[in-house]
């Protein structure tokens, strides 16, 4: 046999001594794993169903967010929806083991519904699911420490301020508690609470991880801070324990700066053209009844937009309706010009009041130079007046 040949054989018997040992090991290994499961959860009667304590001491639950993607802010309904993943962590006494009698292993993925799992629940929750719906694997340490992570949609109430839409900031919080267990059985704090080396009830900032998070195109997410409260209820003699997320959101102006509030302004200056049209031109009512509807467009616009409240009304709103208001007495004075100049020559003549205010006294306020074609007349007689 050639040195190559031998070369080729031993390399082919290597591999495949490699990967003989590799799946004895794996084998192994999932042997290990399901002997654990069958000791920790069947062989010793776990029960999901009661909180893993004593009646000495509380248990320590950890609550962090991950925030992944701002999905809507609802003005009209003052709901946003936010996409992200609860991420809890407790000890549990009955989940511990020691890793040399399992073949070293320190971890383990146990389905949620096999263990025992707080109800956290969204207290402001504007949906049916107050809950986690999604129930994935849960992680389990050698040292009793349970951590979950589910990805959850909530949609949450938030007293929307639309007074300077669109160029405004709003502040929605997200309440998450422990329905059930009262504060002297479950305490709540945030996971980072002792990184952060903060008192028990100071607000944290920054309170959420953005590492996975999505940015939106309407809104920028500007910070997102963190306070625990205990709340005393009066339906209980002990009171509960929560901790309450600040998302401060700012709108993106472009879009409504290009699309509603540059032709609104566009519009009413058009209003100033009407004055300068020819008394006898046709089209000077028919601009301002136009202006007039295309700001009742826009007004019904903004209406599609903010809440129905009464509570306050937006800036835009108020300048879409004052300046309704103008166009419309725009349009009133416009019809008494026309009705004056297209008045018949065999009229009476002007009452002296009525010439001495708007021949004499508005044209020094308006700065207009009276021409009279016959100086030597009397200003009483004078019938034709130039400007």
């Amino acid at each position: 046999m050639s040195t190559s040949g031998i070369d080729s054989y031993t390399g082919s018997v290597s591999m495949t001594s490699f990967l003989v040992l590799w799946m004895a090991s794996l084998c192994n290994s999932n042997h290990d794993a399901r002997r654990l499961y069958e000791d920790l959860l069947k062989k010793q009667m776990y029960n999901r169903m009661v909180i893993p304590m004593n009646n000495t001491a509380k248990m320590t639950l950890k609550l962090g967010l991950k925030l992944a993607q701002l999905l809507d802010v609802n003005e009209r309904d003052q709901v946003i929806s936010t996409n992200l993943w609860m991420i809890q962590e407790w000890h549990d006494g009955m989940l511990k083991w020691d890793p040399v009698e399992y073949g070293g292993l320190k971890t383990l993925f146990v389905p949620s519904e096999s263990i025992w799992v707080p109800d956290l629940v969204l207290y402001n929750n504007a949906d049916g699911d107050f809950t986690v719906t999604i129930m994935t694997k849960a992680t389990l340490s050698y040292s009793g420490t349970v951590r979950w992570e589910p990805p959850v949609i909530f949609k949450s109430f938030c007293q929307m301020e639309v007074e300077f839409f669109p160029f405004d900031i709003q502040h929605c919080h997200m309440k998450f508690g422990v329905w059930t267990y009262t504060s002297l059985q479950v305490d709540l704090v945030h996971i980072w609470h002792e990184r952060a080396g903060i008192a028990e009830l100071a607000v944290m900032d920054m309170a959420v991880d953005l590492t996975e998070f999505h940015r939106s195109v309407e809104w920028d997410l500007l910070s997102v801070p963190a306070q625990k409260h205990r709340v005393l209820y009066p339906c209980c003699e002990y009171d509960f324990i929560d901790i309450t997320f600040n998302l401060t959101l700012r709108r993106k102006t472009l879009f409504y700066t290009i699309n509603l509030l540059i032709p609104c302004i566009s519009i009413n200056a058009l209003t100033i053209l009407g004055f300068y049209m020819p008394s006898d031109s046709g089209e000077k009512i028919s601009l301002c009844i136009s202006i007039l509807l295309s700001l009742s467009i826009f007004q019904l616009l903004l209406m599609e937009i903010v809440p129905a409240t009464s509570l306050t009304m937006p800036l835009m709103g108020k300048y879409i309706l004052f300046t309704s208001v103008l166009v419309a007495i725009s349009i009133f004075s416009t019809v008494i010009t026309l009705n004056v100049s297209c008045r018949s020559t065999s009229k009476p003549k002007m009452p002296r009041l009525t010439r001495r205010v708007f021949l004499e006294l508005l044209p020094r306020l308006l700065c207009m130079h009276r021409q009279r074609h016959n100086d030597e007349q009397d200003p009483d007689e004078d019938d034709s007046i130039d400007w």
